[in-house]
């Protein structure tokens, strides 16, 4: 039998047109196949690395391009535009649409940052164990995460330099994994040991310095469980507090898809396109806090871009005098930022990183000042 031709004139091998001959699944086939409804975490683990096999997978992700365009209209959103913008009516979007079933609710145990801790000198505990689930992280793409307890990002932590720190971690997946903490502490809490399938370990720190770090799995290989979503950020607070604000955190990362080392979905906190289809409402003229942790692999540099409006930057953290005002930030891989600003007038404003392919596969989202 003959080889077939490819475009460029060479041969396909036989596996090549094997799965060529795959019927394409639609996102609709997507969460049929899965039995998904109602919420975009889907219950249940999964045997093996993936639930859709990687063309069907990048297929379902490559499908919101095709169907909302590069910058398509975005959904209708019930938060107010201004009047000069132009977009009240045709709205403005990208190619990487979140899950239908996404709710306010979803999004709001990773968005909204905890309240400071009561005193100083107090210990709190919290629970980091490894699951495995599945998870719809765009309209019809579903991935087998690791998770820390049950969500990606994993919770947010947040103490008050000084005060003592306990991370228990039950590995209930049958991969070795650990939670590694940045930050000052015993080399012997470093979180670089594995925690093998079964096992259990209690990290037992002294939160310091004050800052904003990341947490994540620590295991080889790091950037398969780190894009799989074991990661998270921690603040700690100075001993005598910040100024009042209202306060978000936003984690960048992402989900390679199929395996060739490039995010084809890229989030803020978990979710392609969550921040389009639910703006983060902020009150006008009120000090905003955002914590922003790039936690994103395969992609050395990205960066923190705010439309209409210019922010105090305090790199990591760890200083309470802020170290530029700008309107965008660079963030390596791990690097970190505290952001402050005030909204003045009623509207939507824009952030996204400013490296456009990190935007257009998910992490473009919306300020609604209300």
């Amino acid at each position: 039998m003959d080889e077939e031709p490819r475009d460029d004139g060479s041969r396909l091998e036989p596996s090549e047109r094997a799965a060529e001959q795959q019927p394409a699944l639609t996102r609709r086939d997507v969460l049929r196949r899965a039995g998904v409804a109602g919420a975009f975490a889907v219950g249940g683990g999964l045997i093996g690395h993936e639930l859709l096999p990687h063309r069907q997978a990048l297929a379902a992700a490559e499908g919101m391009a095709a169907e909302h365009g590069e910058y398509g209209a975005a959904e209708a959103s019930g938060v107010p535009v201004s009047s000069s913008a132009g977009t009240s009516q045709s709205g403005y979007g990208h190619a990487a649409a979140a899950p239908t079933s996404l709710t306010q609710a979803n999004l709001d145990a990773v968005t909204l940052a905890p309240p400071p801790a009561a005193g100083r000198g107090g210990t709190h505990d919290y629970d980091l164990s490894v699951t495995q689930r599945q998870l719809e992280v765009g309209d019809g793409v579903i991935v087998d995460a690791w998770t820390y307890d049950g969500q990606v990002p994993g919770p947010i932590l947040r103490v008050t330099q000084g005060d003592r720190l306990r991370i228990r971690m039950a590995n209930h997946t049958n991969h070795a994994h650990n939670v590694h903490l940045h930050g000052r502490h015993d080399p012997a809490m470093d979180g670089w040991e594995p925690v093998p399938p079964g096992g259990e370990f209690t990290y037992d720190v002294i939160a310091e310095p004050y800052g904003l770090f990341p947490y994540h799995c620590h295991t080889a290989p790091i950037a398969e469980h780190i894009g799989r979503g074991l990661y998270g950020a921690m603040i700690v607070d100075p001993p005598g507090g910040r100024p009042p604000a209202h306060e978000v955190v936003l984690v960048l990362g992402g989900w390679d898809l199929n395996g060739d080392g490039r995010n084809e979905l890229v989030t803020f906190n978990g979710v392609a396109g969550a921040y389009h289809r639910y703006p983060i409402r902020v009150p006008v003229g009120r000090l905003v806090r955002v914590y922003v942790v790039n936690l994103l692999e395969h992609d050395p540099i990205a960066s923190f871009h705010l439309h209409a409006q210019t922010f105090d930057v305090f790199r990591s953290g760890t200083s309470l005098v802020p170290d530029e005002h700008t309107d965008i930030v660079a963030l390596t891989q791990g690097e970190r930022a505290i952001v402050e600003f005030t909204l003045p007038e009623r509207g939507r404003y824009m952030f996204h990183p400013h490296q456009t392919r990190l935007a257009d596969r998910g992490a473009m989202g919306w300020f609604a000042a209300v």
